[in-house]
């Protein structure tokens, strides 16, 4: 059983990543093997809109014409149990390295060629907000928007602030370990 999280946070030892590795923690106590991605030290690339209509073959062939770090990612997830998204909140809103692989991720899931493991993937998101602790509700609404849109499972949108971190960690490694069981549950597609 693997969980793949992919991270949007630049800060490996920051509030995301703290968060993150407690969900981590629980999964892996509960016999998982975990891999954690961090998006910012990766070459992603954003979207360039191939052709004049804003799309490109991953409307027709779900995948991206990017060379970059992308599609080995994308093979990542495809090739785990379950997967966990985690972003800091910025301005109420996903971070940039995020929204860059999700905006690129949910182009190639508007096919069946592109959803090819990720269709019905239990996935959970995690959305941190520092600074005044603003921001970690909306964050989730348009996490979970885009991962429904790629068409995953999404079982648990999780937002948390810095000023109640501390408190939630038991409360994340438990949901870690409750992500393990319920992706073993879950019927292959």
């Amino acid at each position: 059983m693997k969980i793949v999280m992919i991270s949007g946070s630049r800060n490996t030892q920051g509030q995301t990543a703290r968060a993150a590795s407690a969900i981590l923690d629980g999964a892996e106590n509960a016999g998982c093997v975990v891999e954690q991605i961090f998006l910012p030290a990766l070459d992603i690339e954003r979207c360039i809109q191939c052709e004049d209509s804003g799309w490109g073959i991953c409307r027709k062939e779900g995948i991206c014409i990017l060379e970059d770090d992308f599609a080995s990612i994308v093979d990542k997830v495809r090739q785990a149990d379950a997967v966990v998204f985690a972003t800091p909140s910025y301005y109420g809103d996903l971070s940039e390295s995020m929204r860059a692989f999700l905006d690129r991720l949910r182009r190639i899931c508007a096919t069946a060629e592109g959803r090819i493991n990720i269709q019905d993937k239990p996935a959970m998101g995690l959305c941190v907000a520092g600074g005044g602790g603003g921001g970690s509700l909306s964050c989730c609404v348009s996490l979970e928007k885009v991962l429904n849109g790629c068409g995953f499972d999404v079982l648990d949108m999780i937002p948390v602030k810095r000023q109640n971190l501390k408190a939630k960690l038991n409360n994340l490694r438990l949901n870690g370990a409750w992500l393990a069981t319920a992706a073993k549950l879950k019927p292959a597609s």
